[in-house]
């Protein structure tokens, strides 16, 4: 039996050149934005590249999502379905090993260039071929440089074919593969004709965009702002603006200012206490909405005090989830310790899944279990983010009183996750968020790793960045995979979430709210927990 899913799309064409922001970036104290653009103030230190292949970044895959579509997308009002977006419906066959997408006609590359499946397939296979971190999303499914062009099959101009090599359930594989940055339509030639050194383009990614979606990329001053421009070639529904202005602001008490004196539309980094202030001012609101991101502190079990499974519990319980809940993360997010956020398919509820609270005497007796009574010295790095700083120091307070000595780190967030990245750290405090409202998301990326040799290099796995390989925890991962009855696959990530919770590589503190303040001005502004739609905003 075949399932069947369609959608219609409409050809629009929006106007404007991206000259006539450029001409508007520098905007004057106590003026209004101009009414054809979106102007954030966000913090976008992060960004290092806008390659789907390697592209790690909350902030870079945002952007992405708003400039180069993928196969389907999230529902807006559901984010636990998804909707057609490059591919108008998909079949999927009886054994559920082949998925066949139908694309919409017409798909062009901003300038006019078609746009087909075969650069479509070329794009996903490039993916697999390049081996950054985002290859996993594929590899993890099957697919793999001997394979991938057998396996991701362009059959004519307007059909692609993906063969699985197990029975994976079709909506996590739409999640997973169809509604993510992988499966963005690259423009092959551009990139083919900026190689470097074979790099299939890569470097030229760095600093451009060159796929299919509502706007495209006509601006990044690094460290300084982006403007995304509505692309007049789309195949969909023109953006409501025109375009879109990105101002880099680290400080949440500026974007705060910048937003009360009318200088942007939203500030994306406001502290507890700059949201408390504007929640209910006149001409501002806030708006938040729970996202499959969470807050960690994260061990190298490289390191030979951090390889101890009683050192990093003890860690947990130097933590005071309550109280910080309560003032540093009220507006920011909720507590949680599972590696399954609230909200996805196999996730333990809120209680059970933060069973930790501030206990000082039991973190000093594992300290002591573990040989280190009178405590030890170690580094924690952070970024900007503007709860990293408190809820370090609040730690960092409650560790001084079992003897551990923790020095604070901090440093812009591309050079943490630098750092991070290259096994350069002894622990550190950084976010991370899934692509799938299924416990697979985050059991594949913070709990399983298959590969712990430092030459593997699986640096989009937190996992891998730990150094952390527990072998039933990989056969536990695997098996909820492939488990075809929905309540044994939930108990065995029930189960899972509670040992990792005991002797996984991490401390998990909280799951994020996407949260901003934003002037009145704006309408319709729509996200989810994975997806930010800017072409329906408007003003």
């Amino acid at each position: 039996m075949m399932t069947k899913h369609f959608s219609k799309h409409k050809k629009a064409i929006a106007a404007a050149a991206a000259a006539a922001l450029l001409s508007s970036i520098a905007l004057p104290a106590q003026a209004a934005t101009p009414a054809s653009a979106l102007v954030m103030a966000w913090n976008i230190d992060a960004i290092s590249t806008f390659d789907p292949a390697q592209v790690g970044e909350v902030v870079t895959n945002e952007l992405l999502q708003n400039t180069c579509d993928s196969l389907v997308d999230f529902d807006p009002k559901d984010e636990s379905k998804v909707v057609p977006l490059l591919a108008k419906s998909w079949d999927v066959s009886e054994d559920r090993k082949q998925i066949t997408f139908h694309l919409n006609e017409g798909l062009k590359f901003p300038g006019g260039a078609p746009a087909t499946a075969k650069e479509l397939a070329w794009s996903m296979q490039r993916v697999v071929t390049l081996g950054y971190g985002n290859a996993a999303t594929l590899t993890e499914y099957g697919f793999s440089k001997d394979n991938v062009k057998d396996r991701i099959v362009a059959k004519d101009d307007n059909t692609l074919v993906l063969t699985l090599d197990n029975p994976y359930p079709t909506n996590l594989i739409l999640q997973a593969v169809g509604a993510n940055r992988v499966s963005a339509l690259l423009d092959q030639a551009t990139l083919t004709k900026n190689e470097i050194n074979g790099d299939l383009g890569n470097k030229y990614l760095a600093t451009n965009t060159a796929c299919v979606g509502p706007y495209k990329l006509v601006q990044w001053n690094a460290g300084e702002s982006i403007v995304l421009q509505a692309n007049d070639d789309y195949y969909g529904k023109a953006p409501k603006l025109k375009r879109v202005l990105i101002r880099h602001v680290a400080e949440p008490g500026t974007q705060r200012l910048l937003l009360q004196q009318g200088d942007v539309d939203i500030a994306r980094d406001l502290s507890p206490d700059d949201l408390a202030d504007l929640d209910g001012k006149p001409g501002l609101k806030v708006e938040r909405v729970l996202k499959p991101q969470l807050f960690f502190w994260t061990f190298n079990a490289l390191d030979p005090v951090f390889k101890d499974e009683k050192v990093r519990l003890a860690m947990r319980y130097l933590i005071d989830y309550d109280g910080l809940g309560k003032s540093v993360m009220k507006y920011l997010g909720v507590p949680r310790a599972s590696f399954a956020q609230l909200g996805a398919t196999g996730a333990l509820d809120a209680e059970q899944g933060q069973p930790f609270k501030l206990d000082i005497e039991k973190a000093k007796a594992l300290l002591t279990e573990a040989g280190y009574p009178n405590g030890f010295e170690a580094n924690v790095l952070i970024g900007t983010l503007p709860h990293s700083a408190p809820i370090a120091q609040s730690i960092q307070q409650n560790a001084s009183k079992v003897g551990v000595k923790l020095n604070l780190e901090r440093m812009a967030n591309a050079q943490l996750f630098a750092r991070i990245r290259g096994r350069e750290f002894q622990t550190g405090m950084l976010a991370w968020q899934t692509s799938v409202p299924d416990a697979h998301g985050n059991a594949s990326r913070l709990v399983y790793n298959p590969d712990n040799r430092p030459e593997a290099k699986l640096t989009q796995m937190p996992s891998w960045r730990s150094a952390f390989q527990n072998e039933a925890f990989n056969t536990q991962v695997k098996a909820a995979l492939l488990e075809g009855d929905p309540e044994k696959r939930n108990q065995i990530y029930y189960q899972l979430q509670k040992d990792v919770m005991e002797k996984g590589p991490m401390a998990i503190m909280f799951q994020m709210y996407n949260i901003l303040g934003m002037s009145d001005k704006v309408q319709n502004w729509t996200w989810n927990g994975f997806r930010v739609y800017y072409d329906l905003a408007s003003k």
